[in-house]
């Protein structure tokens, strides 16, 4: 009798998040989920327990990587202004350079999934807190700089490119070549 076939958890979590940013949480069948990490359903449910619990572990990679790619983004030498307009311009190029458009997986669980689903919610509720935070971050030394206005309120800014990004990754799903995008990032430049 041959052995279980053995398979490495950290892989079909990163293959598993691809399938439910691609499709969605509610879409996301257990045999997507199989045949794109290549186990049979019970190993699936012995291993994470169920569709649930794998789709909160691969929103969590997704919230980690993605907040730590933002993060890195804005901290680097050089005006606070030329980080943030390089953070918008970095997502813009990343949603258009994305064949399926998938936009992002945390705005689109907010939608979908975050009103009945506590868990869901909480872990989304933390990447734009973490986004917000590297905003305000950047915010400040724009202001210490004397680059930003420093009598407007850094959270306030903060939470307002938090809101604008949001709305960019939306709209990076029909924007067929950009131009609505990089309008929003001149406009959200030309407000700070």
């Amino acid at each position: 009798m041959g052995r279980p076939k053995q398979f490495d958890p950290d892989v079909a979590v990163e293959r598993a998040m691809g399938v439910f940013w691609r499709k969605g949480y509610a879409a996301t069948t257990p045999q997507d989920l199989v045949a794109e990490i290549g186990i049979g359903k019970g190993s699936l449910y012995n291993a994470f327990g169920s569709k649930h619990a794998l789709f909160e572990l691969a929103l969590a990679r997704y919230r980690d990587s993605q907040a730590a790619w933002l993060e890195a983004l804005l901290d680097h030498p050089g005006s606070a202004r030329d980080r943030l307009r390089g953070a918008l311009e970095a997502l813009v190029a990343l949603d258009l350079g994305d064949p399926d458009r998938r936009g992002c997986m945390a705005v689109n669980t907010a939608a979908e999934s975050a009103p009945s689903d506590t868990g869901t919610a909480d872990t989304v509720r933390m990447m734009f807190a973490r986004t917000e935070s590297a905003f305000r971050a950047t915010v400040e030394a724009g202001q210490r700089a004397g680059e930003i206005d420093g009598g407007r309120d850094a959270a306030a800014v903060a939470a307002w490119l938090l809101a604008t990004v949001i709305g960019m990754r939306v709209l990076a799903k029909t924007d067929r070549d950009g131009t609505q995008l990089r309008r929003v990032v001149d406009a959200a430049m030309g407000a700070l």
